[in-house]
């Protein structure tokens, strides 16, 4: 036996006493205090550290394709290497749940990442690495962390198994063959990795919308199910009646995920062959008479999406029911109401006798986010100062954010800063994180109004942490100096929360310093 040998079954006798506990090895090996096995295995470590055998070279490696696109300026570098790096700045506070007045420069990771895409810049190659661990770090940064590192980040994630991530990302990042040279792109899409793949896919039907489910047919049935689902996804982007053929084909798929996928895609054409059957599904068991939900969920229905066994707690007539609705095209509800529009029929007492008149609406409310259905969704919504509970279609904030996002950018902003004005921001985290970024004018000044006077009134400040970090986020820069009189420590009302007056006075001043680096990070970002 060599010494490696011999070194090595000293090892394996550390593993083993490691894991049964040195109280419990029988006859040799090591023995003792879980000190001393500690002691041990640092020293054979070391032993076998020193006694490895280096391995032949290896080839290099080709160079990494070129990446045509402009470097940021330099100052813009440098903040994206702070942003890298987490550093808060002196101030930002200990312990105790208190942030400090500095910004948090990791919560603007993102903010910089989107701004240098718009701008067309490539990663500086130095920061690659550093950006692909905050990537795998961070599933929310990883699209454009990968559109920025581009073809140098996925020639050293082909390196790393750290950075695998990046292989089957949605963003390949890589230099793409001409949309109109068939024989490039049929050679990519048949040889590529997942993420050239889908780039490609994404390319293709930017340039002819058609021409995807095309691609995808010729070699749809040998793909996996998870990449079938994830390349049907992406016909989200660009859909229309040029894809119904492909998708009532993927409605026989073998993976229930797949055929679920193609169902949805379908009954968002309202006028698929699909939205049809779902159509008078739908009328038979709703109209003004009442509702009368299926009695059965028979073969056809199967086919086309609904899924039969209802979640706990849920009725199975309830269940298809929901399905059918939110599958039929909107516009067939004014000709089964008599010419009556959404807000009319949203009013209706439909059923309310029997029950079905919740169930009617949030169908309706998935319905008009599915089909992108603006005046559905005005009137599902109702008036934003009406209680929440009240309103017409939903009393669910997670439903009305998804209803506000078919609205123009500006009538949703507005919707929302009416909601906070009437009921302030304790139910309005979720429908601000649903309106463009920078906020409109009035909708940052409600947001902050309503600080403001939870400011003066002493309230508990910590509840507002939330609010505050999505304002230092989604403000206007351009706010900053209008903020800067609510930096200063007011005197606490009798009945305020301790340390409640300094609290928030930290919190405006990281406001502001967090407005202001903004400000300059986008000054960076613009070209010379």
């Amino acid at each position: 036996m060599g010494e490696g040998d011999e070194g090595y079954g000293e090892w394996q006798e550390l593993v083993g006493a490691a894991l049964l506990g040195t109280d419990r090895r029988r006859g040799g090996g090591p023995a003792g205090s879980p000190e001393a096995l500690l002691d041990a295995a640092a020293v054979h470590t070391v032993r076998r550290r020193a006694g490895l055998r280096p391995a032949g070279a290896r080839p290099r490696p080709e160079p990494a394709p070129p990446d045509p696109r402009p470097a940021p300026p330099e100052a813009a570098a440098r903040r994206l290497a702070q942003l890298l790096a987490g550093r808060t700045g002196a101030g930002s506070g200990g312990g105790g749940g208190r942030r400090g007045s500095a910004p948090d420069l990791t919560e603007l990771l993102p903010q910089w990442l989107a701004a240098a895409g718009r701008h067309g810049y490539r990663a500086p190659a130095a920061l690659v690495p550093a950006l692909l661990d905050a990537a795998r770090a961070r599933t929310d940064l990883r699209p454009q962390a990968l559109a920025l590192a581009g073809t140098r980040g996925l020639w050293l994630a082909r390196m790393n198994p750290d950075w695998r991530f990046a292989l089957r990302g949605g963003a390949g990042g890589g230099e793409l063959p001409d949309v109109n040279d068939p024989s490039a792109v049929e050679r990519l899409w048949e040889e590529g990795l997942f993420a050239e793949r889908v780039a490609l896919l994404g390319a293709v039907r930017a340039h002819e919308p058609a021409a995807a489910p095309r691609l995808l047919a010729t070699t749809w049935a040998s793909e996996r199910a998870e990449d079938r689902l994830m390349f049907l996804d992406s016909l989200r982007a660009g859909l229309s009646l040029a894809d119904e053929s492909f998708l009532e084909a993927a409605l026989g798929d073998r993976s229930r995920n797949v055929r679920a996928t193609a169902a949805e895609l379908l009954s968002a054409l309202p006028q698929s062959a699909l939205a049809g059957r779902m159509a008078e599904r739908a009328v038979a068991c709703v109209g003004p008479e009442g509702v009368t939900p299926p009695a059965e969920c028979d073969g056809g229905m199967l086919r086309d999406g609904v899924v039969k066994r209802p979640p706990a707690g849920r009725g199975e007539r309830a269940w298809w029911l929901g399905q059918l609705v939110e599958a039929a095209p909107l516009s067939c509800w004014r000709e089964r109401f008599g010419g009556l529009g959404p807000a009319e029929i949203v009013a209706l007492p439909v059923a309310a006798a029997e029950g079905w008149t919740e169930e009617l609406h949030a169908a309706w409310c998935r319905a008009a986010v599915r089909q992108r259905d603006p005046e559905w969704s005005r009137a599902l919504l109702g008036p934003a100062s009406a209680p929440p509970a009240a309103g017409p279609g939903t009393a669910s904030l997670a439903e009305r954010a998804k209803l506000l996002e078919t609205l123009p950018d500006g009538e949703r902003a507005e919707w929302v800063a009416e909601f906070v004005r009437a009921h302030g921001l304790s139910e309005a985290f979720q429908l601000l994180g649903v309106c463009v970024v920078p906020w409109a004018g009035a909708l940052g000044r409600a947001v902050v109004d309503v600080l403001d006077i939870a400011r003066e009134a002493g309230s508990y400040p910590w509840s507002f942490s939330g609010v505050m970090g999505l304002a230092e986020r989604c403000l206007d820069p351009a706010e900053a100096g209008r903020l800067d009189a609510l930096t200063a420590t007011a005197e606490e009302p009798p009945d305020a929360s301790p340390g409640a007056a300094a609290y928030w006075a930290e919190a405006f001043q990281r406001l502001v310093s967090t407005l202001r680096l903004r400000a300059a990070m986008l000054s960076e970002l613009t070209p010379p």
